[in-house]
């Protein structure tokens, strides 16, 4: 795993279609924003995890 530390308005590149920039900083909380191409799915892990449950039972039922 890489560890980085960004300030508010830095950026953070991946490849070359990502970009990740550090929005703002609170208490215990980081906004970022995500600039990826239209045909990425971008997912937080909750959601991510949420609809592979769903998925397996849907796919469990048939």
């Amino acid at each position: 795993m890489l560890i980085l530390t960004r300030r508010i308005g830095e950026k953070l590149l991946i490849g070359d279609d990502i970009e990740v920039v550090v929005l703002d900083v609170n208490r215990n909380q980081v906004k970022v924003g995500i600039k990826a191409p239209r045909e990425m799915t971008v997912l937080r892990e909750e959601l991510y995890i949420r609809d592979r449950k769903v998925q397996y039972n849907v796919d469990g039922a048939n």
